[in-house]
């Protein structure tokens, strides 16, 4: 069963208390990040600090990433050297999140550094659109994430709630995932006391494919939850599809009809993927 990854919170990887709360944050998953959150002068010390924490502490089924600094900076290559050997050394992270992904030869530099470990792609620039399902295609990549400051700043776009700068973009890259069976979330929403503005791009997202939104605060949690769940509305119409397909099959049949709507194979399949995204969620919040 695919982990959900409605809301994946950023979380500082120089910052101990940050990291300690995040152990009890209802978050799906968690970037935990040494590159931007990070200043210059503490990226070695959070290196070590994060590599420390993560072989100690339980962050229960979520997912954790680790984002490490690009191989171009001094801190780049010793992340994802120090990341690798605390896996070894029984780390709990699921993957490395490499920043500014603009073609594969980025991913298979650190898949170089980190044999055999999961890696995400960060989606953020002109050039990582453009090559997009070649990125995707790397056998060691599980996962994307948008980086919509980024890819904002390398063209030039002025902010619209609509995102309409952004559209080419988020949509090569959602082809690409699809197409490679990665999972895939959206970018940031800076405004953290925007509620309102935050639901809007959550649907956005939604509606447009992305399992999840990356988030900078936890205040952002609920209603990214909310968004990428499936509704009570949405499972119960799962439900009726499939008992409505099944009892047409076993006449003989290949289509039913729901809701005046016609209901085929390519519906049920869409319809048992809610339902089991639901049990992935009611899973991943039981008590520890």
């Amino acid at each position: 069963m695919t982990r959900p990854c409605r809301s994946v919170l950023y979380i500082p990887g120089s910052r101990e208390r940050a990291l300690e709360k995040a152990r009890d944050l209802a978050c799906d998953a968690i970037i935990f990040d040494l590159e931007d959150a990070v200043a210059p002068d503490e990226k070695t010390a959070a290196r070590a600090l994060l590599a420390q924490v993560l072989r100690a502490a339980d962050y229960g089924p979520r997912l954790k990433l680790v984002r490490i600094n690009g191989l171009d900076t001094e801190w780049g290559r010793e992340d994802a050297l120090a990341m690798a050997a605390a896996i070894r050394a029984g780390a709990g992270i699921d993957a490395l999140l490499v920043p500014k992904v603009s073609q594969p030869g980025d991913l298979e530099a650190v898949a170089q550094l980190a044999p055999g470990t999961d890696l995400w792609a960060m989606m953020e620039t002109a050039a990582g659109m453009l090559n997009a399902g070649a990125i995707a295609a790397h056998p060691a990549l599980r996962g994307m994430v948008m980086g919509t400051n980024d890819l904002a700043k390398e063209l030039g776009s002025r902010f619209r709630a609509d995102r309409l700068p952004m559209q080419a973009g988020l949509g090569l890259c959602l082809l690409a995932a699809r197409a490679h069976g990665l999972t895939i979330v959206d970018g940031v929403y800076n405004a953290f006391k925007d509620d309102e503005g935050l639901r809007f791009e959550c649907e956005q997202g939604r509606d447009m494919g992305f399992d999840g939104k990356t988030l900078i605060h936890p205040a952002q949690l609920e209603i990214a939850n909310a968004a990428f769940a499936p509704s009570e509305a949405e499972l119960d119409l799962a439900r009726r599809q499939i008992a409505a397909f099944d009892e047409v099959t076993a006449q003989g049949g290949g289509v039913a009809v729901v809701d005046g709507r016609i209901v085929e194979n390519l519906h049920i399949v869409t319809a048992r993927g809610l339902l089991q995204k639901a049990a992935a969620i009611a899973a991943l919040a039981e008590p520890r």
